[in-house]
């Protein structure tokens, strides 16, 4: 459920009214055409294509920035985690993945910041990250081993259970973009929530500070799931691919 439209959606949609203008269409001026989580949405977008933009313009090999080298140990580590988890040819799947932490870890940490809410504490923001982690593993499935062998991979190894097991690794899959999802929207909305119960009817802004700080960490750990759940899920969707090549080796 949407909540009251904070400052940045309403100034968000002055501008979209004004655009809307501009090219011969009106609504009505109370009418919101972008929505709260979607003018979140966009805040983070504009916050991290500012902090790639502000990174690439002082990217030195010689004399590395201190935000640098943050994501340079960041995005090694994750590197290491993909090597050991999905195997040869993981870093093909690092753009999305880091892409994925990068925006849920900035969208979780948004709502820390009074004004702004988490775009994350709205399920369909999570079930659009969940829907988009399973047709990413799915496909890359798909394309390494081809469709009929991808599809024998959920039939199991036994020949005489093989449809009761096709028919459990079809519903389990279907139930993970579902638990991605879920998962997310859960911590971070019970974040907010407790958060701005503080805030607002029993204590002052500053005793919530402490809890704050953990929410940031828990928000942080569950950036950290999504894609290490995303990273399992590939693995487990290449890893037939991964032993063909190895045995034609």
């Amino acid at each position: 459920m949407e909540e009251h439209p904070s400052a940045i959606a309403e100034l968000i949609n002055r501008i979209a009214h004004w655009l809307v203008h501009l090219a011969g269409f009106s609504f009505p001026e109370e009418q919101m055409l972008v929505t709260q989580t979607v003018s979140m949405v966009l805040v983070v977008m504009v916050i991290l294509l500012t902090l790639a933009w502000v990174i690439r313009r002082n990217l030195s090999v010689d004399n590395p920035g201190n935000l640098q080298q943050v994501f340079e140990v960041l995005f090694e580590a994750v590197r290491g985690l993909m090597q050991d988890m999905i195997g040869r040819n993981s870093q093909r799947y690092f753009p999305l993945l880091a892409a994925l932490g990068l925006f849920i870890l900035a969208s979780n940490w948004l709502g820390m910041i009074p004004g702004f809410m988490s775009p994350t504490a709205n399920i369909n923001c999570t079930a659009a990250l969940g829907i988009s982690s399973f047709i990413y593993y799915n496909y890359h499935g798909v394309r390494h081993n081809g469709v009929l062998k991808y599809l024998k991979h959920f039939a199991g190894p036994v020949v005489f259970l093989a449809p009761l097991l096709f028919l459990i690794e079809i519903v389990s899959h279907l139930a993970r973009p579902f638990s991605l999802s879920v998962r997310l929207f859960g911590n971070i909305f019970a974040e907010e929530l407790i958060i701005n119960t503080l805030n607002q009817a029993l204590f002052p802004f500053l005793v919530s500070v402490p809890v704050m700080f953990l929410a940031l960490f828990a928000s942080s750990i569950q950036a950290f799931i999504f894609i290490l759940l995303s990273m399992v899920y590939i693995g487990g969707a290449v890893e037939d691919s991964h032993g063909h090549e190895a045995e034609a080796h």
